[in-house]
C-alpha cells in the first residue's frame, strides 16, 4: 500500500478552506458514518474534495469485537459509500461498541487472548470479502484491563493482523496513553508490531490527568507523543500519517502547521 505522506482528518469547519485554498497535502481521512446517507450537504462537499486529494475512509461504528452479529445494514452502507468514493483504503477501530442492540457509544477494548483472535478472525474476513480489499484497524486508548488477557497488545495486534490478513492503523497517541494508563514501555510495543502490517499512522492530543491520561483529540500533538512517532518512524521506515482534531477545532492553518512538525522528524528520520 503506497505512502501518501501527510493528511488531515476532514471535518466540515474546513470545507470552504480546503476547497478555496487548496493546501498542499497527501491526503484527507473522511470519517465514514458522516457520508452514509446518499446525497446531502457533507457527501456534496466529500466528492468535491475527492476531486483534489486522496482521500481514506475512518469508521467508529464497525464494533468488529462485539459478540452481536456484524450489521448487515452498516455493511451495506459502507460497501456502497466505498463504492462510490473509492477510498485509498478503509480503516476502523479493533474494538467493540456495543452488544444485543446496545450502543455503548465508546470504543471498548478487547481482551487479548488466543479466543479472542478466532471470534474476531471470520468477522474480518467477511468485511474484507465484503468489500474485496483488506481493511486497516486501529489500535485504541484504554483505561482498564481485562484479567482474562494472555497476551500483550501489541502481541494481539500482530497475531490477528496475521492470522485475518489485515492490516494496522498504529494510533501513536494511543500507545502512549495506553503505556501510561497501563505500564508499559511504548517502545517494546513500537518493536513487536509487524512494520509490514502498518498502513497509517494517527497523531492526536490528549488529556492527562493526576493517575491517567484521556484520549481526546481536542488538543495539539503532546511533546511526548512527538518524541514517540518519531521512533515510530525509524521503526516503521514512511507511513501514511496524519492528525486528529474532533473538539476545539481551530483553523486549518494551524493543523497545517502542526502537520508540518510530522513532516520535519519524518523527514530528520529519514535522513539519518
Amino acid at each position: 500500500m503506497r505512502n501518501l505522506g501527510f493528511g488531515l482528518g476532514l471535518r466540515p469547519d474546513h470545507y470552504e478552506a480546503l476547497l478555496a485554498d487548496r493546501p498542499r497535502l497527501g491526503f484527507v481521512e473522511a470519517l465514514t458514518e458522516n457520508y452514509l446517507i446518499p446525497g446531502g450537504r457533507p457527501l456534496h462537499y466529500l466528492e468535491r474534495i475527492r476531486a483534489r486529494y486522496p482521500v481514506v475512509l475512518h469508521g467508529v461504528s464497525l464494533s468488529i469485537g462485539s459478540t452481536a452479529p456484524l450489521d448487515a445494514r452498516y455493511l451495506a452502507d459502507l460497501k456502497a459509500l466505498v463504492d462510490r468514493v473509492e477510498p485509498q483504503w478503509v480503516s476502523d477501530h479493533l474494538c467493540w461498541t456495543g452488544v444485543d442492540g446496545i450502543n455503548l457509544h465508546d470504543l471498548m477494548p478487547m481482551p487479548y487472548t488466543g479466543e479472542a483472535i478466532r471470534h474476531l478472525v471470520p468477522r474480518i474476513r467477511q468485511v474484507q470479502d465484503l468489500l474485496g480489499r483488506r481493511i486497516l484497524l486501529e489500535n485504541v486508548s484504554s483505561y482498564v484491563a481485562y484479567r482474562s488477557s494472555d497476551m500483550t497488545e501489541w502481541q494481539f495486534l500482530a497475531e490477528l493482523a496475521s492470522e485475518a490478513d489485515c492490516l494496522l492503523l498504529l494510533d501513536v497517541n494511543n500507545v502512549y496513553v495506553n503505556s501510561v494508563n497501563h505500564g508499559f514501555d511504548p517502545d517494546e510495543f513500537l518493536r513487536g508490531i509487524p512494520a509490514d502490517r502498518v498502513a497509517q499512522i494517527h497523531l492526536a492530543g490528549h488529556e492527562r490527568q493526576e493517575s491517567f491520561i484521556i484520549d481526546t483529540h481536542d488538543a495539539p500533538v503532546a511533546d511526548p507523543v512527538w518524541a514517540l512517532y518519531q521512533r515510530s518512524v525509524r521503526r516503521l521506515g514512511a507511513v501514511s500519517t496524519m492528525i486528529e482534531r474532533d473538539a476545539n477545532i481551530p483553523p486549518l492553518g494551524e493543523l497545517l502547521d502542526e502537520l508540518a512538525v510530522a513532516e520535519r522528524l519524518a523527514g530528520v528520520e529519514a535522513a539519518a
